[in-house]
C-alpha cells in the first residue's frame, strides 16, 4: 500500500472489468487477484488498529469476498477480528472467499457490536443503486470508529455518475489496482478520506490519470524571452481579471506578456496597448498564445474580439463568455485550444451533455475539438483523443474570485511555449494548485502572482 502517486491510472468499472480479464488471459486468476486485494486490506487494517480489536462488514459481492479474505489474514496473525455480513455470498469468488473463513459470521443489523476499526467492505464499484434508509442508519451508527473502506466507501457510485452520498465516510479507503472515478469526483471523493493504493498486479490502462508531479521547467542555455513564450491577453471591462490573467501568465513562465485594451499593468515587465493594435498583435509571428474571456461580459465587443482571435490561427485560451462566443466555430478549424469553465459555464456552453463530470468533459473535449479544464474542487481535464487528467485533492482556497483568470494565464503561458495543448493544461492546472498550497489560508487571487 502507498500513498496515491502523482499520475496515477484512474479506471472505471468497465475499464477495470477489462483489466481484470486481460490479467487471467496473462495467467492472474480473479481469484490470485481477490488473495492480493484481501491481502492489502489485511496489511492496512493491521496497522490502522494496532492491536485494537477489528470488525469487518462483508457484502455479498466480490467486495465482501476480499473481505473474507482479509479476516482470514488478520486471523492468522492473531489479530482480534470479527465478520459480520448483510447477506449469504452471491458470487463464486466471494463464497470461496466466505468458505476460507473459519471464525464465525454475524448479521450485520442495527445491533451488530461495534470495534475501534471497522472495514467496510459491503459494496465496491459495481452498486447500481443507493443503500436502502435501514442500512445507511445501521452504518451510520459506526461514524464514531475508524473506518477503512475497501476499494470505495458503501453507498458511492464507482464512475461518479450518480450523486450518491456514502453514509459512513471512511478515514482510509483503499483503491484496489488503480483509483476511480469516486476517488477523484465530488460527491464520494470528500467521503474517501485519506486514499492509499494497492497495487495488486492489475495491468491499468492510463487515458485517465491523476495529475503527474507540479515542475518548474527552467529555461535551456539559448532561450529568451521569445523563445519561452509570447502571450497576448485581451482586457475587457472589468480590467482587474485581464490584470491578474497576465501577471500569471508572466509568472508562469511566458517571456513576454501583451495586455490589449488596458493602460494598467501590474508589473512593469507587462506591455500595455490599446485595441488599435489588437490587429497587429494577432498577426505578429511571435504570438504563441492568446487568452480572452477574464473580465469580459457577453456581448458585441467581445464576440468581435473572439471571431478576430479565431481568425487569428493563433493557438487560444478561452475563458468565461468567451467560451460560449467561440462555440459555433470552434470545430471548424483543428487549432490548439483550451477552455477553462467553471460549472455554471460549463452548464451554459454544453447544456445537452450527461453522464459524470469525467464524461461531461470528455464530451465537451470532443464536440469542440479543444482541451477543456472543468474546474471545481474536483478539476478534470479532457482532450479530443480521450486523454483526462483529474486533479483532486486540489487546494480549497482556489474558491475565491480571480482565482480563474489566474489559471487563465498560466495557460496561456504553457500553451505559448508550443507543444501539446493536454500537456500544456495540465502543467497550468498543477502550476496554479502549487501556488495556492504554497500560500494556504487567506489566499486572495493577487498572492498566486505575487512573488
Amino acid at each position: 500500500m502507498m500513498p496515491v502517486p502523482a499520475d496515477a491510472p484512474v479506471l472505471t468499472t468497465a475499464a477495470m472489468r477489462e483489466a481484470e480479464a486481460a490479467c487471467a488471459v496473462q495467467g492472474t486468476s480473479l481469484s490470485e487477484l481477490m488473495e492480493g486485494a484481501g491481502a492489502a486490506v489485511a496489511d492496512t487494517a493491521w496497522r490502522m488498529a494496532a492491536g485494537a480489536p477489528i470488525l469487518i462488514l462483508c457484502g455479498p459481492g466480490n467486495n465482501g469476498g476480499d473481505g473474507y479474505v482479509a479476516a482470514r489474514l488478520l486471523a492468522g496473525r492473531g489479530a482480534p477480528v470479527r465478520v459480520a455480513a448483510l447477506a449469504e455470498p452471491a458470487t463464486k469468488l466471494a463464497k470461496a472467499a466466505r468458505a476460507s473463513w473459519e471464525g464465525p459470521v454475524e448479521a450485520l443489523d442495527g445491533g451488530t457490536r461495534s470495534a475501534p476499526l471497522v472495514v467496510d467492505a459491503l459494496f465496491g464499484v459495481g452498486l447500481s443503486r443507493p443503500l436502502a434508509d435501514d442500512l445507511s442508519a445501521v452504518l451510520r451508527g459506526f461514524s464514531d470508529r475508524r473506518i477503512l473502506a475497501v476499494d470505495v466507501p458503501s453507498g458511492a457510485d464507482g464512475d461518479g455518475v450518480a450523486d450518491w452520498t456514502p453514509p459512513l465516510s471512511a478515514d482510509v479507503t483503499l483503491a484496489l489496482g488503480a483509483l476511480k472515478p469516486a476517488h477523484v469526483l465530488l460527491p464520494s471523493a470528500s467521503a474517501c478520506g485519506r486514499v492509499l493504493l494497492a497495487p495488486i498486479g492489475i495491468c491499468a490502462n492510463r487515458a485517465m490519470h491523476t495529475l503527474p508531479g507540479a515542475q518548474a521547467r527552467a529555461p535551456d542555455a539559448a532561450a529568451h524571452k521569445f523563445t519561452r513564450g509570447m502571450v497576448l491577453v485581451f482586457a475587457g471591462p472589468m480590467r482587474g481579471a485581464a490584470g491578474l490573467t497576465a501577471a500569471a501568465a508572466l509568472r508562469a513562465g511566458a517571456g513576454y506578456v501583451v495586455l490589449d485594451g488596458s493602460e494598467r499593468a501590474p508589473f512593469s515587465a507587462i506591455i500595455t496597448e490599446s485595441d488599435a493594435k489588437f490587429g497587429e498583435r494577432l498577426d505578429d509571428p511571435r504570438v504563441g498564445a492568446v487568452v480572452i474571456g477574464p473580465g469580459f461580459p457577453a456581448g458585441d465587443d467581445l464576440l468581435f474580439d473572439v471571431e478576430a482571435a479565431l481568425d487569428s490561427g493563433k493557438p487560444l485560451v478561452l475563458d468565461a463568455a468567451a467560451i460560449e462566443a467561440a462555440l459555433p466555430r470552434l470545430s471548424e478549424t483543428p487549432r490548439k485550444a483550451i477552455l477553462t469553465p467553471h460549472e455554471g459555464e460549463f452548464a451554459r456552453a454544453f447544456p445537452q451533455l450527461y453522464g459524470s463530470k469525467i464524461d461531461r468533459a470528455k464530451a465537451a473535449a470532443v464536440r469542440t475539438q479543444a482541451v477543456v479544464i472543468y474546474k471545481g474542487a474536483d478539476t478534470i481535464i479532457a482532450a479530443p483523443d480521450g486523454r483526462v487528467a483529474a486533479a483532486w485533492p486540489g487546494s480549497p482556497w482556489l474558491a475565491t474570485a480571480g482565482s480563474g483568470d489566474v489559471l487563465a494565464g498560466a495557460c496561456g503561458a504553457m500553451l505559448a511555449r508550443g507543444g501539446d495543448a493536454f500537456d500544456a493544461a495540465v502543467a497550468a492546472v498543477g502550476w496554479h494548485i502549487a501556488q495556492a498550497a504554497r500560500i494556504g489560508p487567506g489566499l486572495v487571487a493577487d498572492d498566486l502572482v505575487r512573488e
